[in-house]
């Protein structure tokens, strides 16, 4: 079984920072690292590898230092590393991103029919949600979102059953092979990765493919293929407390402040004094 996960190295969430000026993240000096959702992905690759054999190759978009997110991915357990890296690519938005992924993807393959492609439901830094149907779109295959667990694949009858999250519960669907699936975190835990396997992830080749590579078009790559402008970028405005009521001078001086604060407002006042 051949197995495709598209991952993300992306800013800690915890130090993130808007340049004012730019109204563009401040990624400099900032911790990189591998979007939590795309981790569980490559987890729920390899377990499926466990159960039916085959290979997971993991792939991610981005500079050269997103090598490390695929290391982190072969120390779980991952076959293959490959790293879409050119300048081309800079400032894609979900739209040019999934174009280049899916040209990866049917790159790989004609060098041997890929069954599934997993990514997590959505990078933490964008939160769009799209790339993922993005490149199920370009694929033709099936797709499969917001999966919280992922049943039988068989692939001799081109079936796999998945259970997703849906309004109100959830839905269990059986739908065919090739596929594509977005998962969520609840999918399942990701495992700790042993010394052997750090130290093999450490020397295994990662292969760079750039534009030329993909044999992709060029005005659909990077920020010539994005059609997405984000105008401004910004930090809500922190919302202050309601007024507080001191009740140590007495109960019914605290409820009696309270209640004149809320028919200062009009528009309550008026709901009162209508019933």
């Amino acid at each position: 079984m051949n197995l495709v996960c598209c991952i993300k190295q992306v800013p800690d969430t915890n130090d993130v920072k808007i340049d004012p000026e730019t109204n563009t993240l401040i990624r400099s000096g900032v911790e990189s690292i591998t979007n939590p959702y795309d981790l569980v992905a490559v987890q729920a690759a390899i377990d499926i590898k466990g159960r039916y054999g085959g290979t997971v190759t993991v792939i991610t978009m981005g500079p050269p230092q997103a090598e490390a997110s695929l290391r982190e991915a072969l120390s779980l357990g991952a076959d293959r590393a490959v790293l879409l890296s050119d300048r081309a690519f800079a400032g894609a938005d979900t739209l040019a991103t999934s174009y280049t992924l899916f040209k990866a993807i049917d790159k790989l393959g004609r060098e041997s029919p890929v069954d599934l492609v997993i990514c997590g439901k959505q990078a933490i830094d964008g939160d769009t949600a799209q790339v993922g149907p993005g490149i199920a779109t370009r694929l033709g295959c099936t797709q499969f979102t917001y999966v919280t667990e992922i049943g039988q694949v068989d692939r001799t009858g081109g079936r796999v059953t998945v259970r997703r999250k849906a309004e109100g519960g959830s839905e269990v669907i059986v739908g065919r092979l090739p596929a594509m699936l977005t998962v969520e975190l609840e999918l399942t835990k990701v495992k700790r990765a042993s010394l052997p396997r750090l130290i093999d992830a450490l020397r295994a080749p990662v292969t760079v493919w750039n534009a030329e590579s993909l044999e992709a078009e060029a005005p659909r790559l990077g920020l010539k293929g994005s059609p997405t402008w984000v105008r401004k970028i910004f930090s809500p405005p922190l919302k202050k407390g309601g007024p507080r009521f001191d009740a140590r001078e007495g109960a019914r001086v605290a409820v009696d402040a309270c209640v004149a604060a809320l028919l200062d407002d009009a528009t309550f006042a008026g709901h009162v004094l209508k019933h």
